[in-house]
């Protein structure tokens, strides 16, 4: 949609939604923020993003980023999670911990420390995820949530300019503004060891850490993926 036609369907001047646009009008009012919305027919997730980029208010750091910090609790939780894969992520979907399931899952895979990396810089990463396309969307659609209007982390600049440049695919999907976070859905894994893995997954905020968010994937169970994961866990220990 061009600038004149959103102007003209939220109400404003083509020159204030220009500004807008720019981030040089730094007090909209909630009004024409909603009407902005409403013409680029936005969802509530995004309209939430659209309205936190317009406010302009970066989140608070302290002088020591707490956000690669897990917990003790949390750590001793996740790796005591047995007939589960379970992990610690921060925003930018740095792997913090796992426990030995996640380890068995992702062994052998280049840039496992981070999701993204693993999407977008691994050759084999749509082999891995057989609905790559879909996965890959989902993921940049949460980064997009998760980061808001938070590009003072440097670490998380650092790392959409790194997937920028080396991938096409990302600058694609990065392109589309999607935000859409996820808690819940299923993924498809096609594993060296066991082959396909259908897996429902969770995604839990920490509330003690706002910033970390445990990912948790099951097998339904009684089926054939839950006795694929309990061999691939067998399989792991042994291996040790």
């Amino acid at each position: 949609m061009r600038r004149t036609e959103v102007a003209m369907l939220a109400g404003v001047s083509v020159d204030y939604y220009t500004r807008l646009e720019q981030g040089r009008e730094r007090h909209p009012s909630d009004q024409v923020l909603l009407a902005v919305a409403q013409a680029l027919t936005l969802d509530a997730e995004a309209t939430e993003h659209l309205c936190e980029l317009a406010r302009g208010r970066p989140r608070v750091r302290s002088s020591v980023d707490q956000s690669d910090v897990v917990n003790p609790g949390v750590l001793r939780f996740v790796q005591g999670c047995e007939h589960v894969s379970a992990l610690v992520m921060n925003g930018r979907f740095d792997v913090l911990a796992r426990n030995s399931l996640a380890e068995a899952i992702y062994k052998g895979m280049e840039h496992a420390d981070n999701l993204l990396r693993l999407s977008f810089l691994n050759p084999s990463a749509p082999d891995f995820y057989p609905d790559w396309e879909e996965h890959s969307l989902v993921k940049v659609a949460h980064l997009r949530a998760a980061a808001g209007s938070d590009l003072q982390d440097p670490a998380l600049v650092g790392l959409i300019e790194e997937l920028s440049l080396a991938s096409e695919e990302f600058r694609r999907m990065w392109a589309r503004h999607d935000v859409r976070p996820v808690t819940s859905a299923t993924i498809r894994f096609r594993h060296r060891v066991v082959g396909d893995l259908l897996l429902g997954y969770h995604i839990f905020t920490i509330a003690s850490s706002p910033s970390q968010q445990i990912l948790m994937f099951e097998a339904e169970p009684g089926t054939r993926y839950e006795r694929a994961l309990s061999e691939l866990r067998g399989t792991h220990l042994r291996g040790r």
